[in-house]
């Protein structure tokens, strides 16, 4: 790992710390190194706060530095005036000596422009520094904006035998060690989605408990409103996209979303889309989830299976034949991972 490698391997971990908290955001991280010595470093902490390159100016104590410089940054600065002006302008007067960036941003607003203006200035710019660490990083806000849709996670927890519940009713599959990390997996997502039937059967909350970390967006699929309005979905500890054929309106953090059945998976995706939601995690039931596997509209899957556990009957897991490329295990509970090629 050459010099460049090692310092954008730190902006990476850097911009890690924000997972789940930087929506519509990327996370970035950003570290200024003076003769192969940090001087600062930063990370964007959340949307409408100082971005990464901004933190990491402010941390460097000697300012008289920074001409004689480098800048790493995992993304390209961005180019444009949101709710603070671009970054690429601040690098390019403050004077750095170089900037070295791992991914550039397909994101329309930029796409290159930060580059550009860094090198019109006459300051030397690198990117594609561990660019698939850094494209990874930031899968959600990549497929986001490149697929025009959210990054889509399949979830689910299963028997021995195949079965996600015994005889049609909730039943406890997964053991407390998965439990905390299947709320980490809700605290580091955008979103989390369930169909009427998961809803009705289990009246989740699908909110974060067991781990500190924010809410993701609830998304419930009810077509016909068949969920009471005094199930757990609508309290009010979440924003709630409730999806259906009857009412569009907003009730305080309840949205109330009209969709059409039919095309429905893609209906759906520009629904969430235009909500600017990021990643999804479907939580079920074996319905919904068939219909994301069957279409193949899905970017990873998380297998829970507890082996040891015979149900016998009960609703079947959802059909799926794709290989796993780790699995890891929890006592006598083991959760396989999988990537949509």
């Amino acid at each position: 790992m050459n010099n460049d490698e090692f310092y954008i391997k730190r902006c990476i971990e850097l911009a890690q710390k924000a997972l789940g908290k930087t929506y519509p955001n990327p996370l970035v991280g950003s570290v200024i190194a003076h003769n192969g010595e940090i001087i600062g470093e930063g990370y964007h902490h959340k949307a409408g706060e100082n971005h990464a390159e901004i933190n990491a100016i402010n941390s460097v104590k000697n300012k008289e530095l920074i001409p004689e410089s480098t800048i790493y940054v995992s993304l390209e600065p961005c180019a444009h005036y949101g709710k603070t002006p671009p970054c690429a302008l601040k690098i390019k007067e403050l004077g750095f000596k170089k900037v070295v960036i791992g991914a550039m941003d397909s994101h329309d607003k930029v796409n290159g422009k930060g580059k550009k203006i860094i090198q019109d200035a006459g300051i030397e710019a690198v990117s594609g520094i561990l660019e698939n660490k850094c494209i990874e990083l930031n899968k959600r806000f990549f497929t986001y904006h490149e697929k025009k849709r959210p990054y889509i996670i399949l979830k689910w927890a299963e028997s021995g035998d195949g079965f996600l519940d015994k005889d049609f009713k909730p039943t406890a599959i997964s053991n407390t060690i998965v439990n905390h990390f299947v709320h980490q997996l809700r605290a580091d997502e955008h979103a989390i989605l369930v169909g009427t039937q998961t809803a009705l059967n289990d009246n989740p909350s699908l909110t974060v408990r067991n781990v500190e970390g924010t809410n993701p967006v609830r998304i419930l699929i009810d077509f016909d409103l068949k969920v009471p309005d005094n199930f757990k979905i609508y309290n009010n500890e979440a924003r709630t996209l409730v999806l259906n054929t009857i009412k569009e309106s907003t009730e305080s953090n309840i949205h109330f979303i009209t969709i059409e059945k039919e095309n429905f998976l893609n209906n759906l995706m520009n629904v969430l889309y235009k909500e600017q939601i990021q990643s999804v995690i479907i939580e079920g039931g074996r319905f919904t989830l068939q219909q994301f596997i069957d279409a193949r509209l899905w970017d990873e899957a998380i297998i829970i299976k507890n082996e040891n556990l015979i149900l016998g009957n009960g609703t079947k897991a959802p059909e799926f034949s794709d290989t796993a490329y780790k699995t890891e295990n929890y006592r006598d509970n083991s959760i396989s991972f999988y990537k949509s090629n």
